[in-house]
């Protein structure tokens, strides 16, 4: 149960961390205020689970993982290259919306891989996958 509930923890750090990076990456791009004020608070409540995944990884002696260093690369040129060719609220909606796709879809995928992980990290868990579909609710109508 422990390895699971590690495992889990160490992918959700390393999922919130490249979701910090993504959002910073393109905060001063954006136009309008309160898709500004919509990606803020999705910072904000990332690294709020982000601190949680961390406090609960420091109880078993464990740190944090960082994204793939080919990932955060790959994911910093596609957000480069978009938003050179239309920098616009729609491009920023439109990178963070794949974004978040891959972020539940990874979850998920850890979910069943860790089947044995401590149940309050499977909420966790699920808490971090609400956060991303929130997001996801509120780029919609800007797409």
């Amino acid at each position: 149960m422990e390895n699971d509930t590690i495992a889990l923890l160490k992918e959700c750090n390393s999922g919130i961390k490249m979701g910090v990076n993504s959002l910073d990456d393109v905060l001063d791009k954006v136009q309008a205020s309160d898709l500004r004020e919509i990606l803020k608070a999705a910072k904000k409540e990332h690294e709020k689970l982000g601190d949680e995944t961390h406090a609960i990884l420091l109880k078993y002696h464990e740190e944090g993982k960082d994204p793939h260093p080919v990932a955060k690369m790959m994911s910093a040129m596609k957000t480069g290259v978009k938003l050179t060719v239309q920098e616009s609220d729609a491009t920023v909606a439109d990178l963070l919306t794949d974004g978040c796709d891959m972020g539940i879809k990874s979850l998920h995928r850890y979910l069943n891989q860790y089947q044995n992980a401590e149940e309050s990290v499977v909420k966790l868990t699920g808490r971090l996958i609400e956060s991303e579909e929130k997001l996801r609710r509120n780029l919609q109508c800007y797409l």
